[in-house]
C-alpha cells in the first residue's frame, strides 16, 4: 500500500527536509504509529513521529549538518527532537525491550524494524511509512487498521505483562478506533481478564490520564461495558456503575453537547474517584458540581447562572439519563437565560449604610432572594 502523496504529513516540506537529513546520511527513516494508522483510517492526525536505524547522536549530527536544530529530549531512550521552521519532529532509534516490570521497560537500540515493531502494543500502531508513502507492515497491522480491529501484537498476555497500562489503552483504542462490537478481540479480552492484579502496579496519574482519554471518545459506553465484564472496572473504580453511560451519551447528542469525561465519570459514581484518578483541581471541582447537582436539585436557570450553560446542560443530561427520561425541551433556553442573567444590585447601592462584612452578607442575601425568584425581581423589588 502506498499512501497518497497529498497526505498532509507526507507533503509537508518541513517533514521532507527532516527525512532528507537522515536519508542523505545513508540511514533509513520512517513515519510511524498514529500518523500512519490515522492516514489509513482517514482520521485527522495530531502528532507525527519518526523512527530510524540511526543512533541518537548520529541523528543529532545529521540534523545539524542539514542546518536543523536538534534537541536531545530523550536521548537515553533513543529520542531526538529535530526542529524545522519552528516545528518539532521526534525521531526515535529502533529499539528492543531488554527487561520489563509491568510499568516500564529497559531498552537497547536495534538496527531492525521488526524489533521496533514487536515492542509496540497493538498491530495498528506498528505501521511504518517510508518518506515516499510506501507502508511497511512488519506484523500484519495494515488489515487490522483497515478493519478497525484492535489487536495486541503477537502474544496478548506478554504485551500486557510488559506494561499493564496496555489493558486500559486497549479499551481506549477500541472506543476511538474500533468497529463497534467487532472491535473487541477475544484473545485480548481473555488476556486482560487473566491479568487484573497487574493493574494495582499502575500509578493513579497513569490510570487517570488513560481513563480521561477513553471518556473523551464519542461513545465510550461499549468499552466501559467490556471493562465491567472483564473485571477491570471494579479494580480501578470500585463502586462505579456504567448502567446509565450509554443513555448519557445519547442525551448528550440530543442536547448537542461535546463529550466531557468528567460529566461521564459523574454518571458512574464510584468511590474516591478524584483520588484514584488524580484528577486536576479543576476536574475535581467540576465533578463535585455535577454530583451535588444530582443530589441537591436546582433549576436549570440557576445552574446556568452559577456555573455557565455547558455545566447546566450537562446536569440536565445527567438527570435525564439517570431518570431514563428525555430532557426538557426548554432546557437549552433556560441554561442560556441563566448564564446571561445579571444581578441588578451593586455594592454601591447599599453604601454607605453598609460596609465590610455586613455589606457582603446583605449582598449574598439579596442575591439568594433574586435567584429564588427565578431572576424576576428588579433592583427596586430587592431594595424596597
Amino acid at each position: 500500500m502506498i499512501l497518497p502523496s497529498t497526505t498532509p504529513w507526507l507533503a509537508d516540506p518541513d517533514a521532507r527536509r527532516v527525512c532528507n537529513a537522515v536519508t542523505d546520511g545513508g540511514f533509513d527513516v520512517y513515519f510511524v504509529g498514529g500518523c500512519v494508522r490515522n492516514a489509513i483510517m482517514d482520521i485527522a492526525v495530531s502528532d507525527i513521529d519518526l523512527s530510524t536505524n540511526a543512533r541518537p547522536l548520529q541523528v543529532m549530527d545529521l540534523a545539524k549538518a542539514a542546518g536543523l536544530k536538534a534537541v536531545p529530549t530523550g536521548i537515553d531512550h533513543g529520542t531526538v527532537t529535530v526542529i524545522c521552521n519552528g516545528k518539532p519532529f521526534e525521531i526515535t532509534t529502533f529499539r528492543r525491550d531488554v527487561e520489563t516490570d509491568g510499568r516500564r521497560a529497559v531498552v537497547s537500540f536495534s538496527n531492525e524494524i521488526l524489533d521496533d515493531a514487536s515492542r509496540r502494543d497493538f498491530t495498528m500502531n506498528a505501521l511504518y511509512a517510508k518518506p515516499d508513502g510506501t507502508v511497511v507492515d512488519p506484523l500484519g497491522g495494515l488489515q487490522d487498521a483497515i478493519d478497525r480491529r484492535v489487536r495486541f501484537i503477537l502474544d496478548a498476555q506478554m504485551r500486557i505483562r510488559e506494561d499493564y497500562l496496555r489493558t486500559l489503552r486497549f479499551f481506549r483504542f477500541v472506543a476511538w478506533y474500533g468497529a463497534g462490537e467487532e472491535g473487541f478481540d477475544a484473545e485480548a479480552l481473555d488476556a486482560i481478564a487473566s491479568n487484573l492484579e497487574g493493574l494495582e502496579k499502575l500509578s493513579a496519574e497513569r490510570v487517570g490520564t488513560e481513563l480521561l482519554k477513553l471518556f473523551r471518545a464519542p461513545d465510550p459506553a461499549p468499552s466501559v461495558a467490556a471493562m465491567r465484564q472483564t473485571g477491570v472496572l471494579r479494580h480501578i473504580l470500585p463502586g462505579a456503575d456504567d448502567r446509565w453511560l450509554a443513555l448519557l451519551v445519547h442525551t448528550e447528542d440530543m442536547l448537542s453537547l461535546p463529550p466531557d469525561p468528567v460529566r461521564r465519570l459523574a454518571v458512574m459514581g464510584g468511590e474516591d474517584v478524584a483520588l484514584r484518578l488524580r484528577l486536576s483541581k479543576a476536574d475535581d471541582a467540576k465533578l463535585k458540581i455535577f454530583r451535588t447537582a444530582l443530589s441537591d436539585y436546582q433549576p436549570t436557570e440557576t445552574l446556568g447562572y452559577l456555573h455557565g450553560s455547558e455545566i447546566a446542560l450537562g446536569v440536565v443530561a445527567l438527570r435525564a439519563a439517570m431518570t431514563e427520561m428525555p430532557p426538557e425541551r426548554s432546557a437549552r433556553a433556560a441554561a442560556y437565560a441563566g448564564e446571561d442573567a445579571v444581578f441588578p444590585v451593586a455594592a454601591s447601592d447599599l453604601q454607605p449604610a453598609l460596609q465590610g462584612k455586613a455589606l457582603g452578607d446583605k449582598l449574598k442575601e439579596l442575591k439568594h432572594e433574586w435567584i429564588a425568584s427565578g431572576f424576576a425581581k428588579t433592583k427596586d423589588d430587592l431594595l424596597g
